[in-house]
């Protein structure tokens, strides 16, 4: 916690780095960007807060490195936490309401947390996660209250960084500082994400998203005990190898196409329901194919695809995360190429079949594969259908990529990121 005068002071004499490395990484520019942000959104704060001690959060954006729609049907993943932030101060309420401020100057969010029942017209709203995770530290016994916040966010909306785990996040570690002594552990604020997201906001989701923004640094999950999943931490640098990780906005939002996101787990749902199992990680490569006619009679050929990317994406998973804990870049990397191809051909997330004219995670793949020449990799990144792809770029082309892509996709559509090391915060 601050004071304003000391906030104040370390925006004017940008003297707090050290403590940013483990949010930023190395970035010189994220690091100085922070700087500009505190002071803009303390600003914005101050005309309708006058609060002397305030409260300053980040929490991450997530890229997903391998386990593309594996974690909703009990698989492995492998994600990481990154250096795009949502930044927030933030102020407590005498009342009982929570008011988000964002930078985009857009009509506050204010929910009551007396009224916490889930509304159907707010799926796919802010509000509603607001009210989710509200609910869900209820539900675990936890307490509650207001505060404003004013956020300033860097996790692109509907692009596939994750920006509603990122929000579910913040606030749950938010209401965990002010009101629970910090008590809350971070899977557990991961677990009241996904049960917001699922419920309140009608994404059924897995919890890879919430845990990527909720832990830091590159973990790999194991979620076949839901209730219990087994995480290990990875310490690995791709610019060490010689790559940059890079995020290609392809300028598609998906987030309008939640059915057909939610088609993906329903068709593998109903393969495993065929065997009389709840999930496909229940199932196996070769009883799958055994019963291929059967399967495709009831289930459909697409449903029967995807059970097959399921499994054998899962099995990749744990070939990847080998790779990267014996320094084997070649073989993550023929590994990732691997993904993305099951993804295109098998999963058939990669543009939504609503639109011939909107295929901009399509079009990225197929170039991004022409640019590098079998050096590096890309892949479909998150949910899929629009949004960003994923790529493996070497550290000596960086620019050549970025000057390529802006000149499909426009300015700023290439991201250079990097793994953060911190968890969701108070800085």
């Amino acid at each position: 916690m601050y004071n304003v005068s000391e906030l104040k002071k370390i925006i004017e004499l940008k003297n707090i780095d050290e403590k940013l490395v483990s949010i930023y990484g190395n970035d010189k520019k994220c690091i100085s960007d922070f700087y500009v942000r505190l002071e803009h959104i303390l600003f914005h704060l101050e005309k309708i807060d006058n609060s002397e001690d305030v409260y300053v959060f980040s929490a991450s954006g997530r890229t997903e490195l391998s386990g593309n729609h594996t974690d909703h049907n009990n698989g492995c993943v492998l994600t990481a936490s990154i250096n795009l932030d949502k930044l927030a101060i933030v102020t407590k309420r005498d009342d009982d309401k929570i008011v988000v401020y964002t930078d985009r100057g857009d009509t506050p969010d204010v929910v009551s947390i007396q009224d916490l029942e889930i509304r159907r017209t707010d799926f796919g709203m802010s509000s509603a996660l607001i009210r989710g995770v509200c609910a869900g530290l209820l539900n675990r016994g936890y307490k509650i209250g207001g505060c404003n916040i004013s956020l300033s966010n860097k996790v692109l909306i509907g692009s596939g960084l994750s920006s509603s785990a990122s929000f579910e996040a913040l606030i749950g570690h938010i209401l965990n500082t002010l009101y629970n002594e910090n008590k809350i552990p971070k899977i557990e604020i991961a677990m009241i994400g996904q049960y917001a997201e699922n419920e309140y906001f009608g994404k059924p989701c897995g919890l890879m998203d919430q845990m990527g923004c909720s832990i830091g640094g590159v973990i790999s999950i194991d979620f076949e005990d839901n209730k219990d999943p087994k995480m290990e931490k990875i310490e690995y640098s791709f610019e060490d190898a010689g790559y940059s990780l890079m995020i290609v906005d392809a300028k598609g939002d998906h987030s309008s196409l939640t059915d057909e996101y939610a088609a993906i787990r329903m068709e593998m749902n109903s393969v495993a329901n065929f065997f009389g199992k709840e999930v496909c990680r229940d199932i196996t490569l070769n009883e799958l194919i055994e019963n291929a006619s059967k399967v495709r009679a009831k289930c459909g050929d697409r449903a029967f695809m995807r059970a097959y990317h399921f499994i054998t994406e899962n099995n990749r998973v744990v070939e990847q995360i080998e790779a990267l804990k014996n320094n084997d870049i070649k073989k993550y990397i023929s590994l990732m190429n691997e993904s993305g191809n099951s993804s295109f051909t098998y999963l058939q997330n990669c543009y939504s079949i609503r639109s011939s004219k909107n295929m901009g995670v399509a079009l990225a793949i197929c170039l991004t594969k022409d640019f590098l020449s079998g050096d590096g990799a890309c892949r479909v990144h998150g949910g899929g259908f629009a949004g960003t792809i994923q790529a493996l770029i070497p550290v000596s082309r960086v620019e050549e990529y970025t000057k390529y892509i802006e000149n499909i996709f426009g300015k700023d559509s290439a991201i250079q990121v990097s793994v953060r090391q911190s968890p969701v915060c108070e800085i």
